[in-house]
């Protein structure tokens, strides 16, 4: 995937962009076989603006109210109400880099948010407070490179596999079953769901059904018209009901009414 991740995680990006700006970074060299980019999110809103993003099979570890907090691999739903001015500065880990930090199963944070120093071992509260001081680039990136660094990860072959495996599962919307990338892995599925417990955090078919769909809000956001009966026999749903459920679980609404949503598309 490139450092943009996937941008249509977030849930109508237009309504957003009236509310807040992204802007994504390159971490420390040291850092890029573990962190695929960091964020940084700047806000000025009058009154208040929830936002809700699709969670992805990575975790993140992020600046805000005083903190870093590690985001673990979460099945539920994720909103944040933005009020006033403000920032967070964050690092979105490759799918199979956080191990590296973590040094054990990363299935055991999925679906909590902790403090750093509680999952890391390192007091955060300088960091982040030095973070949170300021939006300028410049001052706060090489400070949460520090941080990181300091947790001394080692280079993880393992991890890159699992990696490479969350990405052919993004990458190719033909993949619809986990058997199929344990047949491409050249492991059992078993093999591939003891891998992904460990390293990922979430279960290998948890990530191809989250990969198709975010494939289907990308064919919302672009403003094409789009056949729902045909798209999901594309990615794999048994029929455009399977996929309006799938969808509507992730999303909060139909794929159809979500597209028509003026916050969704130009």
């Amino acid at each position: 995937m490139s450092k943009a991740g996937r941008p249509e995680a977030i849930v109508r990006p237009r309504a957003g962009e009236r509310a807040f700006e992204v802007e994504r970074l390159e971490p420390d060299p040291a850092l890029a076989e573990f962190v695929d980019y960091y964020w940084l999110v700047r806000w000025n809103v009058s009154g208040q603006h929830r936002q809700q993003v699709v969670p992805q099979p990575r975790v993140h570890v992020a600046a805000e109210d005083g903190r870093l907090f590690v985001h673990g691999v979460s099945r539920e739903p994720f909103f944040r109400t933005l009020t006033g001015v403000g920032h967070v500065l964050g690092a979105a880990f490759h799918p199979g880099g956080f191990r590296a930090l973590l040094k054990g199963s990363v299935g055991a944070i999925s679906g909590t948010v902790r403090t750093a120093e509680d999952v890391l071992g390192h007091d955060d509260r300088t960091a982040a407070e030095r973070i949170l001081a300021t939006s300028e680039t410049a001052e706060i990136v090489p400070v949460l490179d520090a941080y990181l660094l300091a947790c001394e990860p080692e280079p993880d072959p393992t991890g890159r596999e699992a990696t490479d495996l969350v990405n052919e599962a993004q990458q190719r919307s033909d993949i619809v079953r986990a058997e199929q990338l344990a047949q491409h892995a050249g492991l059992s599925l078993r093999s591939l769901q003891r891998l992904f417990a460990s390293h990922v955090g979430i279960g290998p078919k948890w990530v191809i059904q989250r990969s198709r769909i975010l494939d289907a809000t990308a064919a919302a956001h672009s403003g094409e018209p789009v056949d729902w009966s045909e798209l999901a026999a594309q990615l794999g749903f048994s029929d455009q009901a399977h996929l309006t459920r799938a969808f509507t679980q992730v999303v909060g609404t139909s794929p159809a009414t979500y597209r028509r949503d003026p916050g969704t598309a130009g």
